[in-house]
C-alpha cells in the first residue's frame, strides 16, 4: 500500500487556491409581486411578468446579482426553514445622485404606500440618508453625499 493518496501540507487543494467571490444577494419573499414592485420603483430592471416565477434574479450594475425566492421555495431547498422576523432580514443601500434624490425617492416609495422607517436627515457622517422598508420588512437605505 502507498502512501500516494496524501496531499502536501500547507497547499491548496488541487493544485490551485479558492478565493470566493460574493455573487448573488438573495431575498426570501413572502409576497413576490410586492416586492418586485418596490425594487422596480427603485430602478432595478426585472423583466415583466417575473412576479409568475417562483425564484427571479437581475444583474446589477457593477455585477453581482440580486435575487428573489419565494417562502415556498426556500421550504423546498430546506425543509426546516423558519421565516425570519423582524426588520433586520436584510439590508440594502441604494446610492442616489443628490440629497435632492434621497428625499425624492423616499417620498415616491412612502407615498406608493410602503413604510417610512427612518425619514430623510442630514447624517453626521455627512451623507443625506433615509430608509424605507421594503414590502417584506427589509429596511433599504437610500443615500447621497451631502455634498453632492
Amino acid at each position: 500500500m502507498t502512501d500516494s493518496y496524501k496531499t502536501a501540507g500547507g497547499g491548496p487543494a488541487y493544485g490551485r487556491s479558492m478565493t470566493p467571490r460574493l455573487d448573488a444577494i438573495g431575498i426570501v419573499t413572502a409576497d413576490l409581486p410586492a416586492s418586485l414592485a418596490f425594487y422596480r420603483r427603485l430602478g432595478l430592471d426585472i423583466p415583466a411578468g417575473a412576479e409568475s416565477a417562483p425564484h427571479v434574479e437581475v444583474s446589477l450594475p457593477g455585477g453581482g446579482r440580486l435575487m428573489w425566492d419565494t417562502e415556498e421555495i426556500a421550504r423546498a431547498l430546506d425543509p426546516g426553514f423558519t421565516p425570519p422576523s423582524g426588520e433586520d432580514r436584510l439590508g440594502l443601500a441604494f446610492l442616489c445622485d443628490s440629497p435632492a434624490e434621497v428625499d425624492a425617492v423616499y417620498e415616491e416609495l412612502t407615498g406608493a404606500g410602503h413604510r417610512g422607517h427612518l425619514k430623510p436627515w442630514d447624517a453626521d457622517w455627512g451623507q443625506r440618508y433615509a430608509v424605507v422598508l421594503d414590502p417584506d420588512g427589509c429596511a433599504v437605505s437610500l443615500f447621497a453625499p451631502s455634498n453632492a
